[in-house]
């Protein structure tokens, strides 16, 4: 489902990037993922860049703020509630840690940060005039959300409590692998963390066209490749970060 106009309890449904330098960063994801832009002003200065697809809103950069200075891009996951006080209220009980109260963003929604158990952050939105994302699931849009944790035997339950989830387990590459559930789809994913400089983070996936290509193309306009492509029973896959950091991976089906 492509378009999209509503967001079950729980699902993944935006994604954003706080950067160090925003022009840059919308002059590379803008060539690399055929994403056009549109600045919306943000209270006391600054702008909200939202990424448009084919029209539809895909996701966001936006100027880092102070209290992140000094700490590398990372791309946020945001997931969908019908009660963000509600929601956060289940927080800390479960072990979890609440980093940001919840608060209203204009008329568009109502959102939360926190963390998990693993010390992986993510955001909570109760949707008012902006739903998430528009357009997912297709070139330039998010086709994956993936929480990459050293701890997943705390933290499974942890996003079956806050978020009501399901859980399931299939192979994959003869691994066992993790997914949530939501509104009876499996909407996000838990896998070992790769260890390295990666803290444990939820990981985004954009889908393209063609990852050889996106690959050949993500140094010389001033990106890197962590990881070549590679093949996996759900299609090619690659690891890229933006020119001032911000992990992410490409998908093609």
């Amino acid at each position: 489902m492509p378009l999209r106009t509503t967001y079950a309890e729980g699902t993944p449904n935006w994604t954003d990037l706080p950067t160090t330098d925003q022009e840059s960063a919308k002059a590379f994801y803008g060539r690399l993922l055929g994403w056009e832009f549109q600045d919306d002003p943000v209270p006391g200065g600054g702008v909200y860049s939202m990424a448009l697809k084919n029209g539809s809103a895909v996701a966001a950069l936006s100027a880092q703020p102070p209290a992140q200075r000094g700490m590398p891009p990372m791309w946020n996951t945001y997931f969908a509630v019908e009660n963000v006080d509600t929601t956060c209220a289940k927080i800390e009980p479960t072990d979890g840690k609440l980093v940001m109260a919840p608060f209203d963003v204009a008329d568009y929604g109502r959102m939360a940060v926190a963390s998990d158990p693993g010390g992986a952050v993510f955001c909570l939105w109760q949707a008012y005039s902006h739903i998430g994302a528009g357009l997912v699931n297709e070139p330039g849009g998010v086709v994956w959300n993936e929480l990459l944790t050293s701890a997943p035997e705390q933290v499974v339950p942890f996003y079956q409590r806050v978020l009501g989830l399901g859980v399931t387990e299939t192979g994959m590459d003869g691994e066992k692998y993790t997914m949530f559930q939501a509104g009876g789809s499996d909407v996000a994913g838990v896998s070992p963390s790769p260890g390295g400089d990666l803290p444990n983070h939820w990981h985004v996936y954009f889908a393209v066209d063609n990852v050889a290509a996106t690959v050949e193309v993500a140094p010389s306009l001033g990106g890197s490749v962590l990881m070549a492509p590679f093949a996996t029973p759900v299609g090619q896959l690659a690891m890229l970060a933006g020119p001032q950091g911000g992990t992410f991976s490409i998908h093609q089906p």
